[in-house]
């Protein structure tokens, strides 16, 4: 029997929006289980606390069994040898995060060379999406509910 395809999925994911559903539910149809690796960057003050975010996804998938979350504050590259992935997902919106992230592959390819990075695309329909525009709406009092994964209310985790 083929051995467990694992790949991890890290980002700050502050909030976990539409869009990284998407890269979660492509990997799922790739991977055998996705490992999503919520970073804990303590000089940055965002809008949720690590936990909170956490909460946020595990609820998401509560009924996926092939999704699992947990908190990291190493290099991603480490967090992927301890959850048992070779491969670490990154998701992309435009032609500046694929720039950047070749260069943080290829980082990672020097640093680890057993492990590999897979860049999925974010559907065009959900590209204007990012944490920062669902922050800042939010910051001026407007309803963000479109991009967030549906059924999520966001002032649950506030």
């Amino acid at each position: 029997m083929e051995h467990e395809k694992t790949v991890i999925f890290p980002g700050s994911f502050d909030p976990f929006t539409r869009g990284h559903e998407a890269v979660v539910a492509e990997a799922l149809r790739v991977f055998d289980r996705v490992v999503i690796g919520v970073g804990d960057n303590i000089s940055k003050n965002g809008l949720l606390p690590v936990e909170k975010r956490i909460e946020l996804i595990k609820d998401l998938y509560a009924d996926e069994p092939r999704v699992e979350v947990g908190a990291y504050d190493s290099l991603t590259g480490d967090f992927a040898r301890k959850c048992g992935a070779s491969v670490i997902v990154r998701g992309v919106r435009t032609g500046y995060d694929i720039e950047y992230e070749q260069n943080m592959a290829a980082i990672n390819k020097q640093l680890y060379p057993d492990i590999t990075t897979v860049i999925l695309c974010t559907p065009a329909e959900l590209s204007h999406i990012s944490s920062s525009v669902v922050r800042e709406l939010l910051s001026f009092g407007r309803n963000v509910d479109e991009f967030m994964p549906e059924g999520t209310d966001i002032n649950k985790y506030l």
